[in-house]
Parts: structure tokens; C-alpha cells; sequence
């Protein structure tokens, strides 16, 4: 294979990439969202500077997509944090664990989504809509609302999860240093609002090593919401390299 050819190849394994060379087109995207209260010491743990954090809030998200070009279904769950950074609102990806390996190469090779293998569910149990992640065979995670009690408003929904997202990008140099460490930002885009619901919420998390979401611990469940959705991922851009100390 020629230089040029090498170059072309922008994936691991070369000639057999672990995902499809797409821009993934979601169909019937689902969304349960529990936002809770957290403690400000722990998340000024976890959130990198420059990154600024107002309120003490934590967004708990499952999410089932029902067709996904490239990848087909699968199932994530994670914690993102409302922040700030240079006069705009946003969210920081904090932690995300799926049931699909193509999806989670992909999100972290061509993006910056902190993804891990995990397994997560969503589906609905006696009046309740369920969601849960369980890290090997131990839960870490249930959140549980009222299954469509009260019709969301769809511009609020689409606001709720169209906000600007920062991920921090890292990559290892063949000494131990970064070779690569920026903070990227993207957003969700040409979005459709097919049904949105809010009501009634409960969420536990528990206490794994590997799966330390009960870090951010839950202090007051402040809303909930229920969202189906279609809609396309922007690609990244950088708007801060911590190597350089300056913006990208």
C-alpha cells in the first residue's frame, strides 16, 4: 500500500475499520432525561477548566435508537453537565457507556465522546418508563418516570437537547504525554421532535469502581422529560487547546 493510500485511511484497523466511514442519520432516537441536583464540590471535580459551572446540576440520560445508519440499534446512558464557556450555555459530556462497539470507536476516534462498553436499557414496566445501565453484571443506575403523564411542550424539548456540547479530546503520545488534549464542542442538528412528555421522576445511582456515576450524587430530582426524536450529529470543532494554553 502506498503512502498516499496510507493517508487516505483514517481509521484502526487500516484495512478493516472497526466503523462505517458515515455521518450517522438517527430514526427514532428516545430519550429519558432526569436532571438532578449535585453536589458543587464534585462536580467542580470532574469539569475542566475553562468550563464554568453556575448551578449544581446533572442531566441523567438514557437513550434507545431504534435505526442508526452505519451502526443499526443500540442503547446509551450517561451524565452530562449543564456548564458555561465564554458567554454561552452549553452541556459537558461527562461519562457515556453503550452496547454498541461501532458506535463507541467511532465516537472516540473521529469525536471526543467519552464512551465505554456498558449496558443500558430503556423500556416501560407497569405505567413506568425504565431506564438503567448496569456496568458487567452490577446495576449502576435506575431512573424511572411516569410513562406520559404530561404532554412537553416540543420547542422546550428540542431546547433541552440542542444546547451546545463541550467533550474533552485526549490523546496519548508514545511517551505518556498527550500528544493531543483539546476541549471540542458540538451540537445536535436538523432535528425533528416527533413526541415529548415530562412528569414524575426517581433516580439511584450506585456506587461501582469502574462505573463511578454515583460520584455526582443525587440530592433533589429537579425535572424529568420523555422525547422521541430524529436528528443528525454535527461534527467537532476545538475552542480550546490545553497544550497550547490558548483557544484553537
Amino acid at each position: 500500500m502506498r503512502s498516499e493510500d496510507v493517508r487516505r485511511h483514517v481509521t484502526t484497523p487500516l484495512t478493516s475499520p472497526a466503523f462505517a466511514p458515515t455521518v450517522p442519520r438517527f430514526t427514532d432516537r428516545e430519550y429519558l432525561n432526569v436532571v438532578y441536583r449535585t453536589d458543587p464540590e464534585a462536580l467542580r471535580a470532574v469539569v475542566p477548566e475553562p468550563l464554568r459551572i453556575d448551578d449544581p446540576l446533572v442531566r441523567f440520560e438514557v437513550m434507545k435508537m431504534g435505526d442508526v445508519s452505519g451502526y443499526g440499534p443500540y442503547t446509551e446512558a450517561g451524565q452530562a453537565i449543564p456548564v458555561g464557556f465564554e458567554g454561552e450555555r452549553g452541556e459537558y459530556l461527562h461519562a457515556m457507556y453503550l452496547d454498541n462497539f461501532p458506535a463507541t470507536a467511532s465516537g472516540r476516534e473521529v469525536s471526543a465522546y467519552p464512551k465505554v462498553m456498558g449496558s443500558p436499557a430503556l423500556r416501560v414496566d407497569t405505567g413506568a418508563l425504565v431506564g438503567t445501565l448496569d456496568h458487567g453484571a452490577q446495576r449502576v443506575a435506575t431512573a424511572t418516570m411516569g410513562y406520559k403523564h404530561h404532554e412537553l411542550d416540543r420547542a422546550e424539548a428540542a431546547a433541552q437537547i440542542t444546547v451546545p456540547t463541550f467533550m474533552l479530546k485526549t490523546v496519548p503520545g508514545y511517551d505518556g504525554l498527550p500528544r493531543v488534549q483539546e476541549l471540542v464542542r458540538t451540537r445536535i442538528t436538523d432535528l425533528t421532535v416527533k413526541e415529548a412528555w415530562t412528569g414524575p421522576a426517581r433516580l439511584q445511582l450506585f456506587q461501582h469502581v469502574l462505573a463511578p456515576l454515583a460520584d455526582l450524587p443525587v440530592l433533589e430530582v429537579v425535572s424529568a422529560s420523555h422525547i422521541l426524536t430524529d436528528l443528525t450529529l454535527a461534527g467537532v470543532e476545538p475552542v480550546h487547546d490545553y497544550l497550547k494554553g490558548a483557544l484553537s
